[in-house]
């Protein structure tokens, strides 16, 4: 398979200019222009809707905000097609973006490829694009901490058989009396040493010191907490016996609950209780803190991607029971209109999940959608390909079937290309 990068990571900080900051009106106008050339993987609909994505982030780009966001455009090329797909890591033109009017749209041909140009007025609420912005600067640190914490399994197993050897908790510790900074400046101070550092014995030390400190400071409790469930994780990874770590989740548990007393406004200390309910295998628990740190930040990503794996789960499991009206209304909940398009990538396993239930019950126009949602995202998903061209064959949709085989065998698929004459 052939990778080739068509833009490399586009960062940039969160930042107004100083003549935007100034203005009365929270909305600006502006005219913003785009290009995108085709993919053989895409749709007429898909290479639009990116076009159309591109403009937009250019409208707020040309508004005068740096997007503090990832922008990612990436071409694959494989066994002759090409496809190619663009997502927004931190899906910023949802806050910024209020109003969209297309001036113009035409299309041409460039290198044999059709290519698409798009003209439009857009509605700039900067705003709302500045709160997306706070957040994102306050969440970023405990974002980084989360992606570290994720990458340290190899590495920390030697650690947790030292420290199944000498019990953690919360030591009594000798604490230096504050200097000229203050207890609360010292504790901060303390938490950013513990945010740094990748030795889990130092972390719950420091954060220790931290919460004794000052105790209406939720960080350390949201730290100190994520570091228990780290050693529930790399116990878990070690085949441990439950027994072994389940004082870490009633560590990391009162470490949550005492943050949101301190902070009930605090996502990161309701993903931790989610996490913890998820540990203790109460799904509903788990969702609704979840949800709950979506309504206080719908740009989340950790939240929802919990969220997903979460009602995913639970759906496979109503399927397993063979409950299909109740694996229906829990797919429901993630599979919403209200859900924005840049998340598909993430719900494929939904999508193809409720394409089967649809099968099951006889529903093959509802089971073609999911699967063609499916592969609107990921043009060389070779199941759900061999699935929609069974089920066209099935509706003696003949031509859409043999193109659909076709696709599935140039992609790899033995059982595609018997199905071709």
């Amino acid at each position: 398979m052939r990778f080739t990068s068509r833009f490399s990571w586009f960062m940039a900080t969160g930042l107004l200019l100083a003549a935007m900051s100034a203005a009365h009106a929270s909305d600006t106008t502006v005219i913003a222009e785009a290009q995108y050339t085709m993919a053989d993987g895409d749709t007429l609909a898909a290479a639009e809707e990116k076009v159309f994505q591109r403009a937009q982030r250019r409208a707020v780009e040309e508004a005068g905000v740096y997007l503090e966001a990832t922008f990612r455009d990436v071409e694959k090329s494989a066994g002759g097609i090409s496809t190619q797909t663009s997502s927004l890591e931190i899906r910023t033109l949802a806050a910024a973006i209020t109003k969209t009017e297309i001036l113009e749209l035409h299309r041409s041909f460039e290198n044999n490829r059709p290519t698409f140009s798009i003209r439009i007025r857009a509605v700039v609420n900067l705003d709302n694009l500045q709160e997306a912005i706070r957040r994102w600067h306050s969440e970023e640190q405990f974002a980084e901490h989360f992606r570290q914490l994720q990458k340290e399994n190899a590495a920390l197993k030697a650690q947790l058989h030292d420290l199944q050897k000498t019990p953690v908790g919360v030591r009594t510790l000798v604490i230096e009396p504050p200097g000229r900074t203050g207890a609360k400046e010292q504790a901060r101070a303390l938490v950013d040493s513990a945010l740094q550092t990748h030795d889990l014995r130092q972390k719950l030390d420091l954060t220790s010191q931290a919460a004794a400190l000052d105790a209406q400071y939720a960080d350390p409790l949201i730290v100190r907490g994520q570091t228990y469930l780290r050693l529930v994780s790399l116990a878990y990874s070690s085949k441990s016996k439950p027994s072994d770590y389940s004082s870490y989740i009633d560590d990391a548990r009162m470490d949550f609950d005492r943050a949101l007393m301190i902070n009930p406004k605090n996502a990161w200390a309701w993903l931790g209780q989610g996490d913890v309910h998820t540990w203790l295998k109460h799904p509903e628990e788990a969702a609704r803190a979840y949800e709950q740190a979506l309504e206080l930040n719908p740009f989340f990503d950790i939240a929802r991607q919990r969220l997903i794996a979460l009602y995913t789960m639970e759906a496979r499991k109503q399927v397993a029971a063979k409950q299909w009206t109740a694996a229906l209304t829990t797919l429901k909940k993630l599979l919403g209109p209200q859900v924005p398009d840049s998340w598909l990538p993430y719900q494929k396993e939904a999508y193809l999940l409720r394409s089967e239930i649809h099968q099951k019950l006889n529903q093959p126009t509802d089971a073609i959608a999911d699967l063609s949602v499916v592969l609107q995202t990921d043009p060389t998903n070779t199941q759900a390909l061999l699935a929609r061209a069974r089920l066209y064959r099935e509706q003696l949709h003949g031509r859409l079937a043999k193109d659909d085989f076709e696709r599935a065998c140039v992609l790899g698929v033995s059982d595609a290309c018997d199905q071709l004459p």
